[in-house]
Formats: C-alpha cells, structure tokens, sequence
C-alpha cells in the first residue's frame, strides 16, 4: 500500500503538468481552431523566467572573506545579499515563488504578440499548415533559447521551507512514507490553476461569452460582440498558464531548452485522449495518464514488461482511441 501511494502521488504531480499543458492546448483548440505546436515552448519559456529572475537575483560581487583570517581572501556574494542581508538572502531564496508573479505579465504579452504577429494568419489554413509553421516557431524560440542558456539543464531551488520531504504516511495510517512538499504544492498549485480556469470560464461574463463563441462564433459575432478579441485574450491566458506552470516545474526538474518539447509531446496525447476541444477531458486524462505512466515506472512493472514505462502512454491512448475515436470526454 505504501508503494501504491507514492506512485499515486507521483503521477498526480506529474499529470498536473500534462493538465496544464493540454488545457492551454484545447483553450487555443477549442476557441481558435489552432493545433498550436508551439505550446509546449511557452512552458518553457515559462521555465527559463524563472531562470532569469534567479540570475537577476543572484548578481554578485567579490567582497572580503572575514572567515579568513591569514590571508586575503575574496568570495563571490548578491548585491542583494550585500545590500539588506537577511531580507536580500530571503528574497533569492524565494526566487521561483517571485517569478510566478513576474511570470504573468511577460507570459501574457508573449502570447498576445504570438497570436497577433502570427497565428492569426493561420485561422483559416489547413491544420498541417498550422501544425508546420507553430512547430518551426517552437524550434526557432528552443534555438534562441539554447544559444542564451547553453544546452546543459539549470537547476532551480526550491524556497528552503519547502525543500525537505513532509511524513504523509501518518496521515493515512502508515509509517516512514514521505514525500517532496514541493511535489506536493505543485500538484495544489496545478489543481488551483485549473479550478480558476475553469471557474473563469464558467461564472464569469468573459468566460461564458468565450464558451458562447466556441460553440458559435458566428452568432455571438452577429450579436454585436467582438469575439476575436476574446479569443485573442484566451490565448494569452492559455500562455500565461503554460508559463506558470513551466515556472513551478523548474525545481522538480531542471529547465534545459528542449523540456518544451518533450512535454509537448505527451500533452498532444493527452488532448487527444482526452477529446480535442473539451476542456474536461483534457484535465481527466492529463491526471489518469500521470497516474498510469507512474504505475509503469515500478520495478515490478518494469521486470515483467520491460521499457512499459516509455510506450504506456501511447499504449493507453490506442487502446481508448479504438473504442472512443473522439476521446474520453469528447463529442460524438
């Protein structure tokens, strides 16, 4: 029981990730008619402000090493460590939690000058047309990306608070089970994100327009409202919350310059799965392929099955696609 939690868990927290990805994904599919490839470079991109910020935060200069007393001695501190001391140490420790705030207005205007500089040519043209040019769009910003970062992966800490692990087999009756609290805050933050989405979408005048439109454009244009603009804002919404994402990600795995595309990857399945254009589906399947794909991962599996873990995903969506050809959750 106790390795069935664990590995519960762990596919939460990493189906959260998929949930995320492909709920931006459908947003843009559901509203726009844009198989966007480029999706997964926004959670990257989200991965690398955090990255950024931390860099920003972490300026230095060489000052006196007092703790050396025979000779002269120089050691590399912030400015900001120099500048306010404890509260300078505070503020770099909380580097990633700072860059979820600063994350949303540079997300936002990515994804307003995507959709207008280039996507909104696209509306019209055939899906392969649109899946060639997002896709090239996607390798331009990894190049650029690579060429500023390097290709190795950059860690990113966790605030020291939520560093260690919390003993959540007390919580359920077993002993000496713990798990990452950042895991776990991610998969919280991943649940908060989508239960605002969706709440967004549903209880708000914006959002229920923009579900209006997805439905029937062309009736919602005829009464008076401007619905491209609305959609225009959607997908930067849809970017803002691959950004976030991206940015919560980075201390459970270290942002390199193609983490966008493996993910991508993953999440189309995940759309597809879990019907293209439904928003409920998308987030179902993001957490039950998590799930499966964690399950994969076991030794136990793995010894009976071996390499299970790297084709389940692809396997389960065979085999759901077989018997539901529109998805989970999708329409008839």
């Amino acid at each position: 029981m106790e390795a069935v939690l664990l590995q519960v868990l762990n596919g939460l927290d990493k189906g959260g990730a998929y949930a995320l990805i492909a709920l931006g994904l459908t947003l843009v599919f559901g509203t726009l008619g844009v198989v966007n490839f480029a999706h997964g470079a926004l959670f990257m991109l989200g991965a690398f402000v955090a990255v950024s910020v931390q860099k920003i935060l972490t300026i230095s200069s060489k000052v006196r090493d007092e703790s050396v007393t025979f000779f002269e001695a120089y050691k590399e501190t912030p400015y900001l460590e120099i500048w306010w001391g404890d509260t300078g140490r505070a503020i770099i420790d909380y580097s990633v939690p700072i860059s979820l705030l600063i994350a949303i207005p540079i997300m936002l205007l990515i994804g307003l000058l995507m959709e207008r500089g280039l996507i909104k040519y696209f509306y019209k043209r055939e899906h392969a047309d649109q899946i060639l040019v997002t896709f090239g769009l996607a390798i331009v910003i990894q190049e650029i990306i690579k060429a500023n970062f390097g290709a190795n992966p950059i860690p990113q800490a966790a605030p020291e608070i939520v560093a260690g692990s919390a003993d959540i087999g007390s919580l359920f009756g077993f002993e000496g089970i713990v798990y990452p609290w950042w895991r776990m805050m991610y998969l919280l933050f991943s649940l908060s994100i989508i239960g605002g989405v969706f709440a967004f979408l549903h209880f708000t005048t914006f959002g229920m327009v923009v579900r209006a439109g997805m439905h029937d454009r062309e009736t919602v244009g005829l009464l008076g409202i401007n619905i491209q603009r609305r959609f225009t804002i959607v997908f930067g919404i849809a970017a803002v919350v691959a950004g976030l994402a991206g940015v919560m990600y980075t201390p459970i795995l270290p942002p390199d310059y193609h983490m966008g595309m493996d993910f991508l990857v993953l999440s189309f399945v995940v759309v597809v799965v879990g019907g293209m254009g439904s928003l409920g589906g998308a987030v179902a399947a993001g957490f039950l392929l998590g799930i499966l794909q964690s399950f994969s991962s076991m030794t136990e599996v793995k010894a009976v099955i071996p390499g299970i873990d790297q084709i389940i995903i692809y396997l389960i969506a065979v085999v759901i696609l077989l018997f539901r050809p529109r998805g989970l959750l999708g329409k008839d």
